[in-house]
């Protein structure tokens, strides 16, 4: 049977492939995506673009306020990327805090208000070293948290959450997808940088794949 979704989508990669499973899985979904004072909104325009050539219904929400709060991540401060992977100790720089539990309890009275039964995030494993709000263990607490929170239960749910990006882009590959439509590094140049650790785990995904990426490097 056909039901809403709440799907948090980024504009990256792990997002679009998830909305794109959502879609093909029968359910409507409903795109959010956040500013929280991140340090460019080319992800924001890559989102809204996608979710228009998709025709799904899709809201940007302004909280960059929240800044003043949850500042010391180089992803929001004006603090310089680190490059490397992120296996590296360096990429806990980028590092929001609190991030998605804030996004997460926007997303579950979004879909609370809407009759929505299911919000999805991106989490997958290759987050769990440098992320702990993308770990297993916080996903199933803040599912139980979300079962009490309202009188309607919602399920926070995470299709890739023990999946790599590499996983990740063969189901994607095997749905057709587009993947010129996300924006997945950290600077918000005219062309991805190659060097972030967002670039790197997405350009290793690729070529693991033995595809080309359709997006532009700078090297």
């Amino acid at each position: 049977m056909t039901q809403k979704a709440v799907v948090i989508f980024s504009g990256g990669m792990d997002s679009f492939t998830i909305l794109n499973k959502v879609i093909q899985q029968g359910d409507v979904p409903y795109a959010l995506s956040f500013n929280y004072g991140q340090r460019h909104k080319k992800e924001l325009d890559y989102a809204a673009r996608a979710c228009e050539i998709l025709g799904v219904k899709h809201k940007i929400i302004d909280i960059s306020a929240i800044n003043e709060l949850i500042g010391g991540s180089s992803l929001t401060d004006d603090i310089e990327v680190p490059e490397g992977h992120y296996e590296e100790e360096s990429m806990k720089q980028t590092v929001v805090p609190n991030r998605n539990m804030i996004l997460l309890s926007m997303a579950v009275g979004y879909a609370v208000s809407i009759g929505a039964p299911d919000v999805y995030y991106g989490a997958h494993s290759g987050d769990h070293a440098i992320y702990p709000d993308c770990r297993p263990e916080f996903v199933n607490a803040m599912n139980d948290v979300c079962a009490i929170a309202n009188y309607e239960s919602v399920n926070i749910k995470t299709p890739y959450i023990h999946n790599s990006k590499i996983e990740i882009l063969t189901d994607g590959l095997k749905m057709g997808l587009d993947y010129g439509l996300t924006w997945t590094c950290y600077n918000g140049q005219e062309k991805a940088c190659g060097k972030c650790g967002a670039c790197q785990e997405r350009l290793e995904a690729f070529k693991e794949n033995g595809a080309t990426d359709p997006l532009d490097y700078m090297s």
